[in-house]
């Protein structure tokens, strides 16, 4: 998704309240500056999964950015204890889960814990937008499925538009797909 850097709608998070986690003093200070920037003004800067748990426990929560506090995963652990562990509306809450290492061990782990997306380190203000409105449209059913809640883990992967790939070899293999198709049109003609 997107943005058109052209497009005049406006995104505000006034009224939102958001629960940010994260452990380092510029990663915090990096989150409060975009969110504020994007006109929230309800901010629960946590520094510990317990300060966080506190929060939950005690306020309405709209938006989540947490954190994966590695090495530790201390910020995967506070989303399912957050899925698990809250009341409504809370364990309902949009999570998305910063990381500045993805390995692919970490987004299944995101993916397990119930967050809804995970975003890589270092991102751009935009990235985030993208990212917040993504999980506000997405629209996925939220799952109690043994040890997994949160929403659903399945995506449609539906392709490029128009079947085009994007990868050179995918170029190629068209181009040579093409090429045949005449010839196998003239097939059945030849034949008769």
């Amino acid at each position: 998704m997107a943005l058109d850097p052209a497009s005049r709608s406006r995104y505000n998070l006034e009224d939102a309240s958001v629960l940010l986690l994260d452990d380092t003093t510029m990663g915090m200070a990096i989150l409060v500056q975009i969110v504020t920037g994007l006109g929230a003004k309800k901010l629960y800067r946590c520094t510990t999964v317990e300060m966080a748990q506190q929060v939950a426990l005690k306020h309405e929560i709209d938006l989540a950015i947490v954190d994966g506090m590695a090495p530790s995963g201390m910020g995967y652990d506070f989303v399912k204890w957050m899925r698990t562990s809250c009341q409504e509306p809370n364990c309902y809450t949009p999570v998305i889960i910063t990381t500045a290492h993805t390995p692919a061990t970490d987004v299944v782990r995101a993916r397990d814990c119930g967050g809804h997306i995970i975003v890589k380190k270092p991102f751009a203000p935009i990235v985030m937008l993208e990212r917040i409105i993504w999980v506000a449209k997405e629209g996925r059913p939220f799952l109690f499925s043994g040890d997994y809640v949160g929403p659903d883990r399945r995506f449609r992967d539906e392709g490029p538009p128009g079947g085009a790939g994007r990868r050179r070899e995918d170029q190629s293999a068209n181009a040579v797909l093409v090429d045949a198709e005449p010839d196998a049109q003239l097939q059945p003609r030849l034949a008769s």
